[in-house]
C-alpha cells in the first residue's frame, strides 16, 4: 500500500473512531490523531484499562501496535491480554481495526471479572505444594475454587469475588473439610475476619498505628487457610511431642478422651490430657504459658484464675499426703 493510500486509510479510520467510540458504554475517547488512538475503559474503580493503538507506516496491511496500561490491574494480566489483542488485530489485516480492538478489550474485562485479582491468584498458585492441590477459576460466577491437601486431610474452598472488589471483601466458604469440626469452624471464622479487616478500619484505632489502607483480601485469606491445611496435620503436642491429629481422619477413637485435640488462643494444638495436666500443675504465677511460643494460654475450659488453681492443687496434694499417711499406718 502506498503512503497516500495508507494516510487515507488512517484518516478514514480516525473518522470512524470519533463516530463510534464515544457511544461505547464505559469507554472514553482520549485522543484520535494520525499518530495514535487512546481510549480509557472503566468498568469499576479497579477495573480500568487505557488502550493505545499506534498506526504503523503501512497500516492496515499490518496490524496496529497495541499498548495496554492500568493502575489497578496486574502487569502479567495486561501482558497476556496484549498478546491476545495482537492476535485479534492480525485477523483484521486490510480492514479497520481500532474500534474492534477497543470493544474486544471491554468485552474481555466484562467476561473475566477475576482479572481484578489476577496478581493475587498468581501468588496463591505459588503456595500450592502438593500435586493434589488445585485452583480453578469460574469467570462466569466470579469464583475461585481452591482444593488443598496435606497427608490424608483436605479442605475445599469457594471464594466469591464481588464486582466492586477489592473495595468489598471476598466471600469465602469452606465447602468440604475432613478436619475436626471445631477446627473447621475456627478456620471459617478467622478467614472471614481476615477478609473483613482488609476493607474495614478498626473501631478502636491505636494513635501510633499508621492510617488505615484498604487492601485486597483474596491473597491474605488464601495464605491463612493454606497455612492451616499444611500445618495442622503435622502439628505435634508441645507437651508430649506426638502428633495431635490422628493420622487417619476417619479414626474417631484416636481423637477422643485423653487424645482429643484442643486448640488454644495462640493457635497451637494440644492433647486434652496433656493440656489438662499442664494447666493444673505448678507453676501458676503469671498464668500458664504455651511451651511452643511462650504466650499465655487462654481456653474456655480453663478459665479459673491462677490463684484459685494453685489453691486447688495445694488442696489436692494435701489430700494425697493424708491418704498416703493412712496407707502407711495400716501397713
Amino acid at each position: 500500500m502506498s503512503k497516500v493510500s495508507s494516510d487515507e486509510a488512517v484518516k478514514a479510520e480516525l473518522e470512524l473512531v470519533k463516530k463510534d467510540v464515544p457511544h461505547i458504554e464505559d469507554v472514553q475517547l482520549i485522543a484520535a490523531v494520525p499518530a495514535l488512538v487512546r481510549a480509557e475503559i472503566k468498568k469499576t474503580e479497579h477495573k480500568q484499562i487505557a488502550v493505545t493503538c499506534m498506526f504503523p507506516p503501512t497500516y492496515p496491511e499490518i496490524p496496529v501496535v497495541i499498548e495496554l496500561k492500568s493502575k489497578t490491574l496486574a502487569d502479567k494480566f495486561l501482558y497476556g491480554l496484549t498478546k491476545i489483542c495482537d492476535t485479534e488485530a492480525k485477523k483484521l489485516i486490510g480492514k479497520p481495526q481500532i474500534v474492534h480492538i477497543i470493544k474486544f478489550v471491554k468485552t474481555f474485562v466484562e467476561e473475566n471479572p477475576l482479572c481484578v485479582c489476577s496478581g493475587e491468584i498468581s501468588a496463591v498458585k505459588k503456595l500450592l505444594t502438593s500435586e493434589q492441590d488445585e485452583i480453578k477459576l469460574k469467570q462466569k460466577t466470579s469464583q475461585i475454587i481452591l482444593k488443598l491437601h496435606q497427608e490424608q486431610y483436605f479442605m475445599h474452598l469457594v471464594f466469591t469475588v464481588p464486582d466492586d472488589y477489592p473495595i468489598v471483601q471476598t466471600g469465602v466458604q469452606i465447602e468440604e473439610c475432613n478436619f475436626p469440626h471445631f477446627l473447621c469452624v475456627s478456620f471459617q471464622a478467622q478467614a472471614t475476619e481476615i477478609a473483613r479487616q482488609c476493607v474495614v478500619p478498626p473501631l478502636k484505632k491505636n494513635p501510633k498505628d499508621p492510617p488505615f489502607v484498604l487492601k485486597p483480601s483474596v491473597q491474605p485469606v488464601c495464605e491463612f487457610l493454606i497455612n492451616c491445611v499444611k500445618k495442622y496435620p503435622l502439628e505435634k503436642c508441645p507437651l508430649c511431642g506426638d502428633k495431635v491429629l490422628p493420622v487417619d481422619p476417619k479414626d474417631e477413637n484416636a481423637s477422643k478422651g485423653k487424645l482429643k485435640p484442643v486448640k488454644v488462643y495462640c493457635g497451637h494444638l494440644f492433647h486434652f490430657a496433656c493440656l489438662n495436666k499442664h494447666m493444673k500443675t505448678p507453676p501458676f504465677t503469671g498464668g500458664k504459658k504455651c511451651p511452643a511460643c511462650d504466650k499465655q494460654i487462654f481456653h474456655e475450659k480453663w478459665k479459673v484464675a491462677s490463684e484459685v488453681m494453685e489453691t486447688r492443687w495445694a488442696h489436692k496434694q494435701a489430700k494425697q499426703r493424708e491418704l498416703e499417711e493412712v496407707v502407711d499406718f495400716l501397713e
